[in-house]
């Protein structure tokens, strides 16, 4: 516990000490009071009433006395026997019963007039026997006993006056005993009333001036801060409170300052994203961030490409940047904030370039704040670094844009030499095969064996550079309706998969014998809606691919079947696989694995791009998986269709 804790705890302990010490104190005293005036009371009503007595023990002697003085019967002696003893009884009561030296000096008086009657009338008289009313002492005799009247009398109104004496005594004493209570109770509210002025000036002041302090700042008024006050403790605490609200408002101040820095990235990013005017575009950025930083001056320089630039600065009239600067921001690192060393308050940002664009710069210059924070530092570095990738971007899409006309460009010649060559080749192509055909029945007289084998070689050559411009013309019409003719189109009808994969299995049958491969597969129908002629091709395609690139004693198989609303047909081999790289543009033309050449197998790369041509007219797809040197397995997947009722 702090000092003042124990300052407060000590006084809150003094206080209720005082006002305990107060009360018992006063129960005590008063007590005391009354008890002393009470026994005072009594033992001065017991002295008068002992006088009293002492007066009517003698009076009881004196008529004793007087009787036997009368009489002579001794009957009369036993009032004045007992009435001479009660007196000076009742005479040591008095003497034992007072301290007032007034009443004990009269009570030696009213003592010696007793004894005096006693002596100089009664004794003699009864000694004598005398029986004589006119004894010569009678006369002495009462006047003894009259001055023991007097005396007695002296004696009880000097115990009346000590009576009045102590009871004003006691009287004074309760009043000065009140008096005392009195000021000790209004020292004790004093004492209280001075705590609490003293808790009032160090606790209740100080901890009110807190309390408006925290109302303050809940307020929103976070530069409000407590003055230093009262104890230690509370100072320390004044400190921290004022401590935590300079951190608050540090802390809100760089919240609104990290939201400022959002909402001008932010803005900057839209700007950045309009390309319509890049003149205008860059004006608005300089001026957003000229305002946003409080500016004087906003430079940029950035560029598209070697021969096309852009220059900007804000305001207008702004002076332009010298040789000597360009070139010393220029040799500073990119996206790395310096300050530009002879000019006071510029910062610049060099923005990198590439080999096809120079290098640019953002400048901001601010002549009455100097000095650049670290978090205005490193946004002016995260606004370099958006406009830097904003124009990488422009330079990126332009330059794809430029790539993408000119690939265009090649795929139409592409298309027209494909289209030009086929067309061409078709006519030689024809009178080729028909000559050849005419001199391989005979018409062209007798051949010999070498001459027959030359024709032969001429014969099927000539019908694959066919199948070959036929594929051409079939990828140069993709994307065609299926119900078109073409030279092995037909038209769009039911179709029995099952029935095409097993025509396509009759055809091949001799083929995979001949190349020591098995051949075997299991269809059940399934109905498509489709071009028979066409969806023949692909099959066959697939087959043919199969058997190509399966060696002797591998395995090939295939199965049709319905999964779900689609029909599904799969043709897996044992041969050379393709590697992984080669996957993706297996269904591109012209595109044949790095393994199929290294083994130089014969083909030029059109038979899967026909198939997925196909299949993708038809609505399906088709997909492939392959591990090298283990097999491949090739999926079509076609919509399926209602079973066509019997005609």
């Amino acid at each position: 516990m702090g000092s003042l804790g124990r300052r407060v705890h000590a006084g809150f302990i003094l206080l209720i000490l005082l006002f305990l010490g107060y009360v018992i104190t006063q129960l005590v005293v008063t007590e005391r009071l009354q008890t002393r005036h009470a026994a005072r009371a009594t033992r001065l009503e017991a002295a008068r009433d002992a006088n009293v007595a002492v007066l009517q023990h003698m009076t009881d002697a004196e008529t004793g006395v007087r009787g036997f003085q009368l009489t002579g019967e001794d009957l009369f002696l036993d009032p004045y026997d007992k009435g001479r003893g009660g007196a000076f009884i009742a005479l040591d009561t008095v003497a034992a019963t007072t301290t007032d030296p007034a009443v004990l000096q009269l009570l030696k008086q009213e003592r010696a007039a007793a004894s005096q009657w006693l002596y100089a009338f009664a004794t003699p008289v009864v000694n004598a026997g005398v029986a004589d009313p006119e004894y010569p002492l009678t006369r002495r005799g009462k006047d003894l006993f009259d001055g023991i009247r007097a005396s007695n009398a002296a004696v009880d109104a000097a115990i009346r006056a000590d009576q009045a004496a102590t009871t004003d005594h006691d009287r004074r004493e309760q009043r000065l005993a009140q008096l005392l209570f009195e000021s000790l109770g209004v020292a004790l509210l004093g004492g209280t009333m001075l705590f609490g002025l003293w808790s009032r000036r160090t606790l209740i002041a100080p901890l009110e001036h807190i309390r408006g302090t925290l109302q303050r700042l809940a307020s929103g008024e976070l530069s409000a801060r407590a003055v230093p006050a009262g104890p230690k403790e509370l100072r320390t605490v004044i400190r921290t409170l004022n401590d935590l609200a300079a951190e608050t408002e540090r802390l809100h101040a760089a919240d609104r300052a990290r939201i400022h820095r959002t909402d001008l990235r932010q803005a900057v990013a839209v700007e950045l994203r309009d390309t319509h005017d890049p003149a205008l575009m860059a004006r608005r950025i300089a001026a957003m961030i000229g305002e946003a930083l409080g500016a004087d001056a906003v430079h940029g320089r950035i560029s598209a490409d070697v021969t096309h630039g852009l220059t900007v600065s804000w305001p207008q009239e702004a002076p332009s940047l010298s040789a000597r600067t360009v070139q010393e921001v220029l040799a500073g690192e990119p996206g790395v904030a310096l300050t530009v060393p002879h000019i006071q308050g510029a910062i610049a940002v060099p923005i990198a370039g590439d080999a096809n664009c120079p290098p640019g710069l953002l400048y901001v210059v601010r002549h009455e704040r100097p000095e650049w924070s670290d978090d205005e530092r490193r946004l002016l570095v995260t606004l370099a670094r958006e406009i830097d990738h904003a124009v990488r971007q422009q330079r990126l899409h332009a330059r794809q844009a430029r790539l993408i006309g000119e690939l265009r460009g090649l795929d139409e010649r592409k298309d027209v030499f494909v289209s030009t060559v086929t067309h061409e080749l078709r006519t030689p192509l024809t009178s080729i095969l028909g000559y050849t055909e005419m001199l391989s029945d005979g018409d062209g007289g007798e051949l010999s064996p070498l001459q027959q084998r030359g024709v032969s070689a001429i014969l099927r050559n000539a019908h694959r550079l066919q199948a070959t411009v036929a594929d051409l013309l079939l990828l140069d019409k993709a994307g065609a309706a299926i119900g078109e003719h073409d030279d092995a189109g037909g038209d769009s009808a039911p179709v029995d998969l099952a029935t095409t994969a097993a025509t396509v299995h009759a055809e091949f049958a001799p083929v995979a014998r001949g190349r020591d491969v098995t051949l075997t597969g299991d269809a059940a129908p399934v109905w498509v809606h489709g071009d028979a002629r066409r969806l023949e091709r692909a099959l066959r395609n697939l087959f043919d691919n199969a058997l190509k690139f399966t060696a002797a004693g591998g395995h090939v198989t295939y199965h049709v079947r319905a999964e779900g609303s689609d029909a599904v047909f799969c043709v897996t081999d044992t041969g050379i696989g393709i590697p992984e790289g080669d996957l993706p543009g297996m269904f591109t033309p012209f595109h044949r694995a790095a393994n199929a050449m290294d083994q130089a197998v014969q083909g030029p790369g059109l038979g899967l791009a026909i198939v997925r041509t196909i299949v993708t007219e038809h609505g399906g797809t088709v997909r492939v998986q392959s591990r090298l040197d283990h097999g491949s397995t090739f999926t079509v997947t076609l919509p399926l269709t209602a079973v066509p009722s019997p005609a």
